[in-house]
């Protein structure tokens, strides 16, 4: 069961990605810009959803289609 970025790239445990959208955090104030790096990553059960963080947030989890491999 292969993870995907939005252009196709397989993405692995420990792999960076970069936002490609402006996205809010559910339960916080904070929005995700566009371009943010989300440095090694852990991918989780669902191949839609990969676990990262980001400086403000912690245990964050990402639909893959907002992201791409860096």
């Amino acid at each position: 069961m292969d993870v995907k970025d939005s252009n196709g790239a397989i993405l692995l445990d420990g792999d960076s990605v970069q936002i490609i959208k402006d996205l809010k955090v559910k339960g916080t104030s904070v929005t995700l810009k566009r371009g943010t790096l989300v440095k090694n990553i852990h991918l989780t059960s669902n191949p839609e959803e990969i676990e990262g963080r980001v400086e403000k947030v912690k245990n964050l989890v990402l639909k893959t289609c907002f992201l791409k491999k860096v």
